[in-house]
């Protein structure tokens, strides 16, 4: 069956917030533990849910943590996030050609409508699955479920695009086709050693993979 439907994960595959996030997360960790993290150190937090990361660092101070990130996360929020160059012409092909199309991340709602308005991608997508609307985050496959059910579609038409392990492990849980992003902060042979069934250099990739003809 061929691809109808695409789902992205949000951060560093749709937009570029990897420099809020490292400088969200170093801003709250130096208020906790002042001079331990460093950004290499924080890299490895990119992904998983706030709640995962903080409580590697401080298991009783998680939810504070949590709050201190994400009042600084949004009050920088327009600063620091940018756009990646052909996603918005390769999203905006794909939402012309018709196809079902939807965001599947682990961050909250609020803040993925916010990145999505920034950029301008916000009318493309009907269907945005954040973590506060699902029991299980990704690798698990309730998002992707969630989404192709909202979209209804089937998991054997549908595809699932992300810059994370966690996205392309999710998608083989939900046994659907995955790509991955090469510009994935995580480098991509950590990438390629998930063996997604695409590798996309640029964003414009996806139109050839699902028979959308380029002008």
């Amino acid at each position: 069956m061929s691809i109808k439907t695409l789902l992205f994960d949000l951060d560093g595959t749709l937009i570029n917030t990897n420099d809020l996030i490292i400088a969200s997360f170093l801003h709250t960790l130096e208020q906790y533990q002042p001079g331990r993290y460093k950004r290499e150190d924080v890299i490895p937090f990119i992904g998983p849910p706030l709640v995962d990361s903080f409580q590697q660092v401080d298991p009783e101070k998680t939810e504070e943590m949590i709050a201190v990130y994400r009042t600084f996360n949004h009050a920088k929020h327009d600063e620091l996030v940018t756009e990646y160059e052909g996603v918005y012409e390769a999203i905006e092909a794909l939402h012309k050609q018709g196809f079902k199309l939807a965001v599947v991340t682990s961050k909250i709602s609020q803040t993925a409508h916010m990145g999505l308005k920034l950029t301008g991608l916000d009318k493309f997508f009907d269907v945005v699955v954040a973590l506060d609307h699902v029991k299980k985050s990704k690798p698990d496959p309730e998002p992707i479920d969630l989404a192709l059910e909202q979209l209804g579609s089937t998991r054997e038409e549908a595809i699932m695009v992300g810059d994370s392990h966690f996205d392309i492990l999710a998608g083989k849980n939900a046994n659907m086709k995955t790509a991955a992003v090469a510009w994935t902060i995580k480098g991509e042979e950590v990438l390629r050693s998930y063996n997604p069934d695409f590798m996309l250099e640029d964003m414009r990739d996806l139109l050839d993979i699902v028979g959308v003809t380029q002008k």
